[in-house]
């Protein structure tokens, strides 16, 4: 039977705050992502107001789980090696949840993966981070060097780019031009 993974329960803050710029002409407010938590009992299971004023509104969204993988490990230690450890987390408009006339912003997913947030970025997600605390910080690190292998893997290289030789191993000369004769 195989060990459970490794495991943190967060819920997430999303910040929505009123735009005073010049781009307040196309909208009055945007979502920034505020702050990764650890998620607790009492946050119940829905998005929730947490603050309002007529600057900004702060929103809490529980029941995220972030579960570490061993073949990700390379993706955690990218993460642990910048100046700055953080959570990375993909957030969309939910377009059926709305205040007023406007959509909801809502967290999709939450990990401590460089390679992930690079995945959902390649994929034109919307994609925040923000510091992790130390103690996370810790936890991670842990986990990396438990799984991390610290040999570089060697690329190797695709068949397609070796030489071509004949059956004696003599190199083998191929041309695309027509035979004429």
């Amino acid at each position: 039977m195989n060990a459970p993974r490794p495991e943190l329960r967060v819920a997430v803050v999303m910040r929505r705050e009123r735009i005073i710029t010049g781009m307040s002409r196309w909208q009055d407010w945007r979502w920034v992502l505020a702050d990764v938590v650890p998620d607790e009992d009492g946050f119940g299971s829905s998005a929730r107001l947490l603050y309002k004023d007529a600057r900004e509104e702060r929103w809490l969204h529980p029941g995220y789980t972030v579960t570490l993988y061993g073949d990700d490990a390379e993706g955690y230690y990218l993460n642990l090696s910048t100046s700055a450890p953080c959570w990375f987390v993909l957030w969309r408009m939910d377009e059926e949840a709305t205040l007023g006339e406007d959509a909801i912003a809502r967290p999709e997913g939450v990990s401590l993966s460089y390679v992930d947030a690079g995945r959902w970025l390649d994929a034109q997600e919307t994609v925040e981070q923000v510091p992790a605390p130390a103690a996370v910080i810790e936890w991670l690190q842990s986990f990396v060097d438990q799984h991390r292998d610290s040999e570089p893997r060697r690329r190797r290289r695709p068949e397609s780019f070796r030489p071509l030789t004949d059956r004696f191993g003599n190199p083998a000369l191929i041309s695309t031009e027509k035979r004429r004769g």
